[in-house]
This record gives structure tokens, sequence and C-alpha cells, in this order.
């Protein structure tokens, strides 16, 4: 029978909050990330933090589920940009066979499990 999708959404929610809060205290690696012609990157840091967080919070209620939902499909294609950056970059300075350019390129294909998995539990 599996897990039910509202345990998946609690589940995605702390993830998202999580990753949400660790842009307002850690601001300096999701800046460094960030490819350049993204301006503002500071503001956007934090645009996107408090995005994750509203999108966490948003998916555990009824009412802003779909909405909240979406938004965090549309968050999580919009950064995509920076996760490829931050891959492009590790592997140039560190070649492909350091453990943090290994995870950021496995961390490519995961987006788009994080997408589905969304979809899944807030959508469908």
């Amino acid at each position: 029978m599996g897990i039910p999708p509202e345990i998946h959404r609690y589940i995605i929610a702390g993830l998202f909050v999580i990753t949400g809060i660790l842009h307002f205290l850690k601001p300096k690696f999701f800046t460094g990330i960030m490819p350049d012609y993204i301006p503002y990157h500071l503001a956007m840091v934090y645009a996107s933090g408090a995005a994750e967080m509203l999108g966490g919070l948003g998916i555990l209620f009824e009412k802003t589920q779909v909405w909240a939902g979406w938004g965090l499909i549309l968050l999580l294609i919009a950064v995509f940009p920076a996760n490829i950056n931050m891959t492009v970059e590790s592997i140039q300075k560190s070649g492909y066979t350091s453990l943090f350019s290994i995870a950021t390129i496995v961390r490519l294909p995961l987006q788009f499990v994080l997408i589905y998995w969304v979809y899944w539990a807030c959508l469908r």
C-alpha cells in the first residue's frame, strides 16, 4: 500500500523549510553557486529561501496545497541553473573524481525526482 501522500507532504515540507532557513543562515554558500548572469545574488538567495519556506508550509494546508505545490515545482526549475553552475565549477576546480563533484553530478538528475515527488504528493 505504501506511505500515504500526506506523510510525503510532511517530509517534503520539512526539507523545503529547513533548506529555506539555511538560505538565511548560510547565504554565502548559496550566492557562491549562482551563475554570474543572475543579478542581485543575495536578494535572490533570500527570495528563494523565503519561497522555499512558504512553499513547504503551503503544501501542508488543503487551501494552499495546489498553489504551493506548483510554486515549489517552478522554484525547483528556477534554481536548476545554480545546480548546474555548482557542478561545472566543482569539476573545473577538483575534477570528476572529487567526492563533492560526484555529489553535485548525482544531484542534477535528483532535481527531476524532487519535481516528480512534489507533483505526486501535492498535485495529482
